[in-house]
């Protein structure tokens, strides 16, 4: 994979002067089945999380509350995308590595992940993560 495939997606909104909604539907919203839901939240200021690469979990990610960076690197290239908005996800695919930082005060990061928790899929190693990626791109 690479960044080419990661996206924001516009999740849909139903406005009302009393609050407004948001929803999301796997198949629909999300290219995969949400096979896992979990959350950041009370990170402390300059802490940073992430910091690996999964083999074939997809993820999207959404700021709930607040804002936060997330750096993408496919092995070529790095971008840092700024999050803020609860109506709008970052879908992140397989094969990339990810390091979350500079959260605001009170946010809350919401990830959907396509499968369960598997520590197998994981490359916590940038070094591990680079050395797969070279043998799967020569």
């Amino acid at each position: 994979m690479s960044l080419q495939h990661v996206k924001i997606i516009d999740l849909p909104r139903v406005l009302d002067p009393r609050g407004n909604l948001t929803f999301i539907e796997a198949g629909n919203h999300v290219p995969f089945d949400i096979q896992r839901v979990y959350y950041l939240y009370d990170v402390p200021g300059g802490a940073h999380r992430g910091g690996h690469a999964h083999k074939t979990l997809q993820q999207l990610i959404i700021a709930m509350s607040g804002s936060f960076d997330i750096t993408l690197d496919d092995g070529n290239t790095k971008f840092k995308y700024h999050l803020n908005r609860s109506y709008y996800g970052l879908y992140v695919p397989p094969m990339m590595w990810r390091e979350i930082d500079n959260f605001s005060s009170g946010s809350v990061c919401m990830v959907l992940a396509s499968a369960h928790f598997d520590e197998a899929d994981y490359y916590r190693e940038y070094s591990d993560f680079a050395s797969a990626i070279r043998i799967a791109r020569p």
